[in-house]
């Protein structure tokens, strides 16, 4: 690693790795503006419908063990694709596209997670018949989160999912619920759980119980956060669902970074840099918030 140059860094995008604060200078990867950008040749009709079927196969893979997912694919484009070697190079490349895309967004994803230090509750909501059917509960729940990340500040990241035992579709996710903005009553009950054929005590939300059903509300910490999400990563991995999210959770603050805040850089062509765990936040109209702290980075403003 090199050591920095001693000069101020205006508008770095600065995410939070799970140990250390890292800056992304502005000048580290340029936007090409002025740059005569090199233009790729427009997919062909027969080159879309390739793709498709390509997108159709990989997610039907996924329902089949592992082993038999490469005879399943190729089995699937050989009419498309007759030739044997070009039919292997083509699922190959479109295979590391989709491993590449999916190593980003979960790159994304935890810079998220880990930005937003605030993460209180692990909540579950899933649905009476009596008051909604699936695709009612599905735009009704959505709607009720988008008032409360309005008006009381809510911030989520979470996804659906279908239960292993009825396929009945349910909602996970992580929650920052300020102090004073919860709604309804927190009520500790005690149910039999066919799942794990015992009895359990859970906290129930009697707002969610009124207007949906069965809810769970689970306080979580700083140091559970990542296993709660994990648990929610796991049906996208196995669903290929895609996470919701709601408030301004996002993987970057936006501040001018300090020399003397800089540690040192790093990483390919030292294009990141390392910052002290209290370095000052700044943000573009030169207004220091003070040292780095969640309260601080809620101030400030974020960025994709």
């Amino acid at each position: 690693m090199n050591e920095p140059e001693n000069r101020n860094y205006p508008n770095s995008k600065v995410y939070y790795d799970g140990s250390h604060y890292i800056a992304i200078p502005q000048c580290s990867y340029p936007s090409g503006k002025g740059i005569k950008k090199r233009h790729t040749a427009t997919p062909t009709p027969e080159q879309i419908e390739r793709k498709e079927q390509f997108e159709t196969a990989y997610k039907e893979s996924k329902k089949i063990p592992y082993e038999q997912r490469a005879e399943f694919m190729d089995e699937q484009l050989k009419d498309s694709i007759p030739d044997d070697t070009k039919r292997k190079e083509f699922i190959a490349e479109n295979k590391e596209r989709k491993q590449r895309n999916r190593s980003k967004r979960y790159s994304l994803l935890w810079r998220k997670v880990r930005l937003q230090q605030r993460w209180n509750w692990f909540l579950t909501f899933t649905y009476s018949d009596e008051l909604h059917t699936e695709e009612t509960f599905k735009a009704k729940l959505k709607d009720t989160l988008k008032k409360l990340v309005s008006r009381k500040g809510w911030k989520y990241l979470g996804v659906w999912e279908r239960g292993e035992e009825n396929n009945r579709l349910h909602f996970h996710g992580i929650f920052v619920i300020p102090d004073g903005q919860m709604v309804g009553e927190l009520e500790t009950i005690t149910e039999y759980s066919t799942r794990k054929k015992r009895m359990r005590t859970k906290i129930q939300n009697t707002y969610f119980l009124k207007r949906f059903g069965k809810n769970e509300f689970e306080e979580i910490t700083p140091h559970n956060v990542e296993a709660s999400m994990k648990y929610i990563v796991k049906y996208i991995e196995k669903d290929g669902g895609r996470i919701c999210q709601g408030g301004d959770v996002k993987p970057y603050i936006l501040t001018n970074i300090l020399g003397e805040d800089v540690v040192t850089a790093y990483g390919a062509e030292d294009r990141k840099l390392l910052l002290f765990d209290d370095f000052t936040c700044i943000d573009g109209d030169g207004v220091a918030h003070g040292k780095v702290s969640p309260e601080v980075i809620d101030q400030m403003p974020k960025s994709n």
